[in-house]
């Protein structure tokens, strides 16, 4: 057995410590450690995405690991909400959903408080996938965003990138900033970038390298302006498109649809359903979870 081979097995078992009872964290433990494989080549792990696919790709070791314990994580049954508090390990999880124009006019926000929600994340625009690229604003940012903050939520907002080059990703930060500035908002900035899987799009020649520099130019600018940043990304856009040992130092908010969530990188918020049923909403609507550690006195 290679010396190299040697260390692999020891780092994967590392990896995949059983999870149990909400146990005290620890260093070594890694949340989708069942995933983690070892073969000659290194140290990988397998996923499958939300149409069933199967994909391996190599686990960085630079890039910081999630070690939330999901054996916390509870399901309602009778709202599907999902709810974790990790007392031991000092990790609770808010719930909240975030919303935009497709969720119709009529959000009664205070009925989505009194059902359990805790937090939104409102789509602020988006730039058009076509050749134009034109910015668009959310034709229901303005409503939602008062409706959401008059009922006491915190509020974050998102914006779906198509940006081709460095400076329009300054433009879209600087898009968000102008019109986000007027609100007294608690929740992140967030860039969304991800794959048009129905359509051709003017992100399609995009680089690995560029995809990530744009993600650092937008969230820098956000971050310079005093908001906190996030990157919105899915399991394959971490694992193939984005490069995370560039990005270790943002936050990001995550969307796998899984019971349990696959990605061995940590995150600060969980997208795990998107087609949740809330009271006040005449639409299905995404469902988050929102992790926060208590600082250690």
């Amino acid at each position: 057995m290679s010396k190299f081979r040697s260390l692999a097995i020891l780092l994967a078992a590392s990896l995949i410590l059983p999870l149990s009872g909400c146990a005290a964290r620890t260093d070594e433990t890694v949340a989708g450690g069942e995933n983690i494989h070892v073969t000659d080549d290194g140290v990988y792990y397998t996923f499958q995405n939300m149409e069933g696919e199967k994909f391996k790709a190599p686990l960085l070791n630079n890039v910081p690991k999630c070690k939330y314990d999901f054996s916390c994580l509870k399901t309602d049954k009778d709202t599907g909400y999902k709810r974790f508090y990790d007392e031991k390990n000092g990790v609770t999880a808010y719930m909240g959903i975030d919303v935009s124009e497709f969720q119709g006019e009529e959000i009664d926000w205070k009925r989505v408080k009194k059902s359990g929600v805790e937090f939104a994340i409102i789509r602020l625009g988006y730039r058009a996938y076509g050749e134009s690229g034109d910015l668009v604003m959310d034709a229901m940012y303005e409503q939602n965003m008062e409706g959401a903050l008059d009922a006491g939520l915190d509020v974050g907002v998102y914006f779906f990138s198509q940006a081709i080059s460095a400076a329009e990703a300054v433009e879209e930060a600087e898009f968000v900033l102008e019109n986000v500035k007027k609100y007294d908002i608690t929740g992140p900035v967030v860039y969304d970038t991800e794959e048009i899987k129905w359509d051709s799009a003017r992100t399609d020649q995009n680089t690995k390298q560029e995809f990530t520099n744009y993600c650092k130019v937008f969230c820098d600018t956000v971050s310079h302006a005093g908001y906190d940043p996030m990157i919105y990304s899915n399991m394959e856009w971490m694992a193939f498109t984005l490069d995370m040992e560039e990005l270790s130092e943002y936050d990001f908010w995550y969307a796998d649809y899984s019971d349990i969530p696959q990605c061995p990188y940590d995150y600060k918020i969980w997208q795990y359903s998107e087609s949740g049923v809330v009271p006040g909403i005449n639409a299905n609507v995404d469902l988050n979870l929102w992790f926060r550690e208590e600082k250690k006195q």
